[in-house]
Parts: structure tokens; sequence; C-alpha cells
């Protein structure tokens, strides 16, 4: 008691007046807590040093302090404290506070992340994203529906979506799964048309017609984004519309070999973000409110494990539909590795007689018949060019390949005891259904 004596004397008035009203309160509840049955909530304000930073206002349920237990209600919900941030009243700042120093002050200018930082970024996507519902049909008796979301990227009513919500795949051909219904975030409903589907990047695009104007969204990049970044996933799952969840991205380049899918490699973004089902199809979004990725699956065994297609391939996916109408995949027939100096020590532990390199790519294994096994490659080879120009990784050759099937390319491998060797292939088109 006598310490608290000793700093009221060195409180100004108000801060006096403050600090014996929240005691005389806390005596009291305290006293109303001893001999009666009510529940009390305590709310207090505390002004913080800066005049711009807002008051913090705690509310909780006085029999919830720590000098009790916390219990369940009548409906079994446990009753929490929780807390609100609030703009502070301007007639609650008194003049020492307030100052002149923040007069004509501006906005923090800088990339700061802030209490409003993630609404923002929904705010600016939300509009385009909608709700896809396709109709299940087995021998004409309806049986369920098809949920997914979407996001229109173009006002012309482009919608981008994931392909396994709106098609079924017979071979390399896809097969509309029936009537697709588009729902807006404002109710508007309209009648979808599957535009191109790719069964391998599970990406499709929509389209619906409307006579008034439709929201759309910004496409981000995601080679910028880092492991840590902060991202919210967008979408309907369950048919839940306008559902935002929040997450930081764990992965920027999970391999589709780690998820345990064979064929051409690809590469998908990891995020904690909740993703369930309806949200395929749906965007990955930036702090800047762009997409970066394209929902598209979670492990059902784990929570926070969730995949995106990275939005910079999407654009080249798009790119293909637009110039050819599918994507066009060469093919060699050869499985590559990229080298880093941890591998390449111990290759060369293994066997003394392995090339001396610092980077490039290895092929460890060559398929019969393929144009690779046709060109001359063999396993234990190290790429160091394609097509005329020193290669790193495997990413380098197939943006380099691009659409090319049945264009000759020149590589020169190096092979054991430094042995040079320039060989000629000829991309073939990748069959998916082998």
């Amino acid at each position: 008691m006598s310490y608290f004596l000793s700093k009221l004397t060195r409180m100004n008035r108000k801060s006096v007046l403050g600090a014996v009203g929240v005691v005389a309160v806390a005596s009291t509840l305290r006293y109303l807590d001893k001999y009666t049955n009510f529940r009390t909530f305590v709310n207090v304000r505390l002004p913080l040093p800066l005049q711009d930073t807002p008051w913090l206002t705690l509310e909780a349920p006085f029999d919830l302090l720590p000098q009790h237990l916390p219990t369940f209600d009548q409906n079994g919900i446990l009753a929490l404290s929780s807390y609100r941030v609030g703009p502070v009243p301007s007639s609650d700042i008194s003049k020492e506070t307030s100052g002149v120093a923040h007069e004509g002050s501006k906005p923090c200018s800088c990339d700061c992340f802030g209490k409003d930082t993630i609404a923002n970024a929904a705010a600016k996507v939300g509009p385009a994203v909608v709700n896809i519902s396709v109709p299940q049909d087995f021998f004409g008796i309806t049986a369920g529906k098809s949920i997914g979301s979407g996001t229109i990227i173009n006002k012309d009513g482009t919608i981008l979506t994931c392909a396994h919500v709106v098609v079924d795949f017979q071979g390399t051909r896809s097969l509309s799964k029936g009537k697709i219904d588009v729902t807006l975030q404002d109710g508007r409903t309209f009648e979808g048309k599957v535009v191109n589907a790719d069964l391998h990047s599970d990406v499709a695009v929509l389209k619906i017609n409307s006579e008034t104007p439709l929201p759309e969204a910004k496409l981000g990049s995601s080679t910028r984004l880092r492991p840590g970044d902060w991202v919210i996933a967008m979408g309907c799952p369950h048919s839940l519309q306008n559902t935002v969840t929040a997450g930081i991205v764990s992965c920027v380049d999970r391999k589709s070999s780690d998820l345990g899918f064979s064929g051409t490699p690809r590469e998908y973004l990891q995020t904690d973000c909740a993703i369930n089902v309806g949200n395929s199809g749906g965007p990955l979004v930036n702090m800047d409110g762009e997409i970066v990725g394209v929902n598209i699956m979670k492990v059902l065994a784990a929570d926070g494990l969730g995949f995106s297609v990275p939005i910079d391939s999407v654009c080249k996916i798009i790119d293909h539909f637009k110039k050819s109408g599918r994507v066009i995949r060469p093919w060699l027939g050869v499985r590559m590795l990229d080298l880093n100096e941890m591998i390449i020590a111990q290759l060369k532990k293994k066997d003394a007689s392995f090339p001396n390199v610092n980077k490039g790519i290895l092929v460890p294994m060559v398929t019969p018949e393929s144009p690779g096994d046709r060109a001359g490659f063999r396993p234990g080879d190290v790429v160091i060019q394609f097509d005329g120009k020193p290669v790193e990784s495997m990413n380098e050759v197939i943006e380099m390949m691009g659409d090319k099937v049945g264009v000759p390319m020149k590589v020169v491998v190096k092979r054991a005891n430094d042995k040079l060797a320039t060989l000629t292939v000829i991309p073939e088109e990748s069959n998916l259904d082998l």
C-alpha cells in the first residue's frame, strides 16, 4: 500500500483520479463477486503514450479473472477474455498528449503491416471471387453438386478456376460436367462456359456474359514470394461464400515429386492458410491485393498444408490456351536433377571419374526409345549447355523448350573424366496418358 501511495504522489491530477477510480471499482466488484451471483464485466481504458496510438480496451468477465478458474456456460461454451482496439476519441485527448508536433502529420508511407492490411487486401479481390456450382448427374439423376471457387480476371467475364471443379477428363479430352452456375459476391448468378482446361496443371478458364460491369482482380507475381510472406486464401469452402483465411507462405517451390506425383515436374506454393472443400480454384492473394496463386488442394490428414499453382505458371498456361487452345509440353524422355556443391561432392566421393563441374543438370536416367535416348543421352551425363546457352537448372531447360515440339536443339554434356559431347535432341509432345 505504501508503494502505491508513493506512486500517487508522482502522478498528475487526472492520473490520480483514474487510478483511484480503478481501485474503487475493483474493490466494489470484489465485494459484489463475493456476495452475489451476478457476472460483472470490467472495462478499463488505458491511454497509450503516443497520440496516434489507439486506446486499448480490455473487457473480461470479472469471475474469469485470475482469482477464479474458467467455467463453461450452460451451452458448453468457454467464455474467454477479449480485446478490441478502437480509435482515440478526440474529446479524450488532452492538450498535453495531443501537442502541435503531430499537427499536419501524414500517414505512414512505408511498407508496413497494420491492422487493416489483410482486410484491405481482401477488399480489393473479394468482389471478383465467385462461387462455382456444377450439378452431378448419374444416369440422369442429380446426386449432389461439385462446388468450387474462381476469380474474375477480366471485365469481359473471364474466370480462372481449377479444372477438376468444372470438367471430367477422358484421356486428354475434357468434357464439361454439365451446367455451371457462377455466383458473384453481390448475389448475381450467371451460367458459365468452359473455354479451356488442362488436366496436368488442373487449371481451367471459364467465361460468363454480363450486360452490366463485372469486377476484376489483378494478377501479381509469384516469383517475388518468400517463405514467411503473409497471404490470404479466398473462396467458398462448403459453399460458404466470401470466406477469407490468412496464413503465410510455407514453401515457394514444393516439388510435385515431394507430394507423390509422377510425370512432368511441377512446383507448387505451400501455405498454412485454411483450405477446405470448395476452396479449389479460389485465389491466393498477397498483401497488395494481387493474385499470386490458384488454390488447388490440401493434405487431408493434416492441418495447415495447402497448395496453390503459382500465378506465373498459370499465366504461361493461359498464353498456351490463347495460342494453341491447349498446353503443349515438349518431352525429352530424360530425368534431370539440379546439381549443387553438396551433391557434386557426394558423387565425386562415390566415383572419382565424375566430371569436374560446379553446377549443371545431372541425367540419372534415360527412357528407352525416347527422344533423349535417340539423341545419345547416357545416365551420368551433366548438361552444361542447352540450345546454345549455359544452364544450371531444370527450370531453365523447360523455359527454353517452351512449346517447341519437333524443333532440333543442341545440347552439350560433360561425361566421366571430363569428356565433352554435343548432342542433337528433337523434343516430342508429351503424352500425359502414359
